[in-house]
């Protein structure tokens, strides 16, 4: 079972995001904001973030921006989701960018092939005699947030 973090001020649309996906088999955490998001992340690691560009605190490319800091974070594929264009100068912090509205179906085949491709490379690693990252403790992240 793959874990799926959601990031977005709006509870609809973490609730749409949750039924959804959950209903696809993930494992759902939720985050209302970036700051929560990188502690959950850090405690969780996630198969993949799907997170809102706009937030109120910490907005979704500062979170991408703090996530690319971590080595046990830093690889995590990551959707970024919002109503406005997305910069092009800002394209690498992120896998994907989808415009609003999503279409939730496409959102979550796009969720379901990154999650399988995730585990499939978690399932390699071992083979291969990479390191697995190690989980961060939650004190570290009052330095980078």
């Amino acid at each position: 079972m793959s874990v799926i973090l959601i990031v977005d001020d709006d509870s609809d649309s973490l609730w749409l995001l949750q039924v959804v996906l959950e209903g696809r088999g993930h494992h759902v955490v939720l985050a209302d904001d970036g700051h929560p998001a990188l502690e959950i992340a850090s405690r969780y690691l996630p198969d993949v973030i799907v997170t809102d560009w706009n937030m109120p605190c910490m907005d979704g490319d500062v979170l991408c921006e703090r996530l690319r800091c971590y080595p046990a974070l830093a690889l995590i594929p990551i959707i970024m989701t919002s109503a406005q264009s997305a910069p092009s100068d800002r394209t690498g912090l992120w896998n994907i960018f989808f415009r609003k509205p999503v279409d939730i179906e496409l959102l979550a085949t796009t969720v379901d092939s990154l999650a399988a491709k995730r585990l499939e490379n978690r399932s390699i690693r071992p083979h291969c005699g990479a390191t697995p990252l190690c989980r961060w403790p939650a004190e570290a992240l009052k330095y980078w947030a």
